[in-house]
């Protein structure tokens, strides 16, 4: 009965606050309020488009995004 308790990004998120080439992690989601409060984990969702080249590295990560991620160019890493 344990739910993992996930803070919600979507790729449409990462397109606004992050530059080609940066690294998206816990750290730097936190750092431009994308991530708030105490969550067991982040996840991120496929809902809108991104262009730019990003390594994204968190908890999960939908099909969807992870397909947007590396269509624009750039890696998805899940721990």
């Amino acid at each position: 009965q344990f739910k993992t308790n996930f803070s919600i990004v979507n790729v449409q998120d990462l397109a606004a606050k992050f530059s080609d080439g940066e690294s998206v992690n816990e750290e730097s989601l936190r750092a431009c309020g994308l991530v708030q409060g105490i969550y067991d984990a982040i996840k991120v969702l496929g809902n809108g488009e991104l262009s730019k080249k990003l390594t994204v590295a968190v908890d999960k990560v939908s099909a969807s995004a992870k397909e947007k991620v590396e269509k624009a160019g750039g890696s998805v890493e899940e721990s």
